[in-house]
């Protein structure tokens, strides 16, 4: 039987998910909101102080680091580098976390592309398999083309930035990719991944800051959120009001064991 769907998440849920916080700005003892947080958030942009930044993503917890990862020096490289290197991580993690926990959704309740993603005599897609479930189906061969893919956008986002974000780049951009005919690769023109149809190049600079704040607390929340959904289905119960969920038998930390 196909398991039951989990679009309907309750105002709970989603509540809880909206609020949650990252690892560099978690928690302060809570405090009233300062008067016109949201035009300061708006405001506020990937060049303002730590500080800053932290008020503007939720002015009610502000900037809390126990952990001091905001002052740290990672591989000797200095602090600037160092904060560089967090914020350009946490942006792309939150960006994958907001893929998936929108494809996990969307899996689960049975919606999929209406062709074979395989040969036909691999596994395609298998109706009443969960998201786990259905990445365990696929052949090794599929799972390696996924893999190979991201590893090549993450050579890419490396290499290809004018100025790196550990050297004064900005963290989060991705860049453009080499035009029609420049390399083997790219034999007609690619859309830019971070912009591929030119909306953010048309938008003022407060309207790019508030997206950006709304693009980090989103990605904080779908980080929380995707994992809660791969531990209640290990660990049937373990999420407090969360959606009941098919168990799932597999190791969803060894992504090549099926």
């Amino acid at each position: 039987a196909a398991p039951a769907p989990i679009c309907n998440l309750s105002p709970i849920n989603m509540a809880l998910l909206s609020l949650a916080p990252s690892c560099l700005g978690l928690a302060t003892p809570l405090r009233a909101a300062p008067p016109l947080a949201s035009s300061r958030a708006a405001a506020v942009s990937m060049d303002d102080s730590k500080e800053e930044l932290a008020t503007a993503l939720n002015p009610v917890v502000g900037y809390f680091d126990p952990l001091g990862l905001a002052t740290a020096d990672f591989w000797s490289q200095g602090n600037e580098a160092t904060w560089g290197w967090l914020r350009h991580a946490e942006i792309k993690h939150g960006r994958v976390a907001m893929f998936a926990f929108v494809g996990y959704i969307a899996q689960y309740n049975g919606l999929h592309f209406g062709f074979p993603l395989s040969l036909p005599e691999s596994p395609s897609y298998a109706a009443g398999l969960t998201p786990p479930e259905q990445w365990d189906a696929l052949p090794l061969l599929a799972k390696a083309q996924i893999f190979t893919f991201i590893g090549f956008l993450e050579f890419w986002s490396e290499l290809g930035m004018e100025t790196h974000y550990m050297k004064g780049g900005r963290p989060g951009d991705y860049p453009d990719f080499p035009k029609a005919g420049v390399i083997p690769v790219t034999p007609v023109k690619v859309f830019n991944l971070y912009d591929p149809f030119g909306f953010a190049g048309k938008r003022s600079e407060e309207q790019k800051a508030k997206g950006l704040l709304a693009e980090i607390n989103n990605g904080r929340a779908a980080m929380i959120g995707i994992m809660a959904f791969l531990a209640e289905q290990k660990i049937p119960g373990s999420v407090p009001w969360g959606p009941h969920l098919k168990p799932y038998a597999g190791e969803v930390m060894a992504p090549f064991m099926s």
